[in-house]
């Protein structure tokens, strides 16, 4: 929606490619997550963590709900679904559209077995699922990429990125035991802590620092409103990380920051749009 309203804002429309890139995206979100239930299961991972409504996988393989290889190929299927939808917008709209899908690919697939090992998983998923989503759509919808298409991808990156991160948290000794390395296990539950304070407020900076520039409109403000729900994610990160009831709270207050921040933020361009 946000790739959508931010071309809406710069003139361009199109809801068949909207809808088709929609699918795409669709496809390619279930692809990494049920490739990350496979991975995991095979490592032991999710035979070790402390499931929450927001984190620990999805439980069915442990349970035999799920095989591991019905997974596997489910994670294979939809990630081949979203690269024919790609190779589409490529060959119909622009040659930009290749990198965009390249690097997307790349982070679907290799996701677990390789960056989440690398201390990029949360980078990776801040591009996979925030800005590289934003300017693909913006790109098939108005067949080319503006500073404004990025400006619209920041807060996506940074919440997306948060998004992951924050789960991380309960999940981090199991993740350890499965060979995993990302941020939270190289910092400490104290400092990751610290971190999300970071980019959450970076998060809402970018904003403000693309409508002083004069590339975001005044509306896409309406994204600050999220901000107390914040400030009690971040009270929970910074106090609660070793509390594993009191953290669910923090999780759930992040997932409503990631989810409202942006629709809003694709409210203001349509507001920006028509008024």
């Amino acid at each position: 929606m946000i790739g959508t309203s931010a071309a809406f804002y710069h003139g361009y429309h199109n809801l068949l490619h909207m809808f088709l890139a929609l699918f795409g995206l669709v496809a390619f979100h279930i692809s990494v997550n049920t490739l990350n239930d496979y991975h995991d299961f095979k490592s032991g991972i999710d035979l070790h963590t402390r499931r929450t409504p927001f984190s620990g996988g999805s439980g069915l393989l442990p349970i035999g709900k799920v095989s591991p290889e019905m997974a596997h190929y489910m994670g294979l299927i939809s990630l081949g679904v979203g690269s024919l939808i790609g190779i589409y917008f490529t060959l119909a709209i622009s040659w930009q559209v290749l990198p965009i899908l390249i690097l997307g690919i790349i982070a679907v697939y290799f996701y677990n077995t390789l960056f989440s090992k690398l201390m990029v998983g949360e980078i990776l998923a801040g591009l996979g699922l925030g800005l590289l989503p934003v300017l693909g759509v913006f790109l098939v919808i108005s067949g080319k990429i503006t500073p404004l298409a990025f400006f619209a991808g920041f807060p996506p990156f940074f919440l997306t990125f948060n998004l992951l991160f924050l789960n991380e948290f309960p999940d981090s000794e199991a993740d350890r035991m499965g060979g995993r390395r990302h941020l939270v296990i190289f910092l400490g539950k104290k400092r990751a802590g610290v971190l999300y304070l970071i980019i959450t407020t970076i998060t809402y900076i970018s904003i403000i620092i693309g409508i002083v520039l004069r590339i975001l409109p005044i509306w896409t403000l309406l994204a600050l409103l999220t901000i107390p729900i914040a400030i009690k994610a971040i009270k929970g990160a910074l106090t609660d990380y070793d509390n594993f009831e009191k953290f669910i709270s923090a999780q759930g207050a992040n997932i409503f920051v990631v989810l409202v921040t942006q629709a809003l933020f694709a409210l203001g361009f349509f507001i920006a749009a028509i008024v």
